[in-house]
């Protein structure tokens, strides 16, 4: 479909592919608004260096349809696991201005994100949460098992927890809960988290990361030894797994994405 053009402002030819696969998905059209908030959001990222080291993501909001939502940013489609839309506004699977929940049931999104296509000790994970779970869950996740190798962003016991190629259990006690959430990690010896608009670098040893083909999910973690495990009931507006960057600008970037998709749907 012909993008919208308006006088100074041009649009970056990958979030013109991205926005006419999500139009085509969708049988419909984005708001003028919807579109300038992807494009600005690809433009800020490629400015900002981050664009290339984001391997994989769906912007699971702004689409019109969760087959839009599902249409990658980067990286390859991934496979609706049981989500079926039901329900309006707030009590539907879908929501276009906040994203996609399971209400908890046997449903995930499953990235097809091998955990060996990424590199040892050069790994980030990201999630933008509009909702908080109200039981544990992981929200990202694949890894070995929780004793040897795992990466994921998961939430148990009122605290969340960040791991990236390392053993299960560092847990953050935040009180803020809702917005970006990342995990990174650029060296053997430590890895950094970024929660409530802080970034923190932990000391913790990478472990191992074995050769499995176990690919990443939202909403629960997928070990190569037990499955898929974990199942998480928060809602999710946008996903990253790629190479480890500076989460900062991402967080912005995606937080700037997710507002102005907001307020340019009616």
């Amino acid at each position: 479909m012909t993008l919208v053009w308006k006088p100074g402002y041009s649009f970056d030819s990958d979030a013109s592919t991205y926005i006419d696969a999500v139009e085509t998905a969708d049988g419909q059209a984005l708001e003028t608004g919807v579109r300038v908030a992807i494009n600005d959001f690809v433009l800020g990222c490629k400015q900002d260096e981050i664009w290339d080291a984001i391997n994989a993501s769906c912007i699971l909001a702004g689409a019109r349809t969760l087959d839009g939502a599902l249409v990658p940013l980067k990286g390859v489609a991934p496979t609706n696991v049981n989500i079926i839309v039901s329900g309006a506004g707030l009590n539907s699977n879908y929501n276009r201005e906040t994203g996609v929940t399971t209400f908890g049931n046997a449903a995930q999104i499953n990235t097809n994100i091998a955990y060996n296509s990424i590199s040892s000790d050069n790994e980030h994970l990201s999630i933008y949460r509009t909702s908080n779970p109200t039981t544990a869950g992981v929200e990202i996740g694949a890894g070995i098992s929780s004793t040897t190798c795992v990466s994921r962003i998961a939430w148990s016991g009122g605290q969340k927890q960040f791991d990236v190629q390392d053993t299960f259990g560092f847990t953050y006690g935040a009180t803020t809960y809702t917005g970006f959430n990342g995990v990174s990690r650029a060296s053997s010896s430590t890895m950094s988290y970024r929660d409530n608009s802080t970034t923190v670098s932990v000391s913790k040893t990478s472990q191992t990361r074995a050769n499995i083909s176990t690919p990443y999910y939202v909403f629960a973690i997928n070990y190569s030894d037990l499955g898929v495990l974990g199942q998480s009931n928060s809602r999710i507006s946008f996903y990253s797994i790629g190479e480890s960057l500076d989460l900062a600008a991402l967080d912005t970037r995606v937080s700037n994405l997710i507002t102005a998709i907001g307020a340019a749907i009616p």
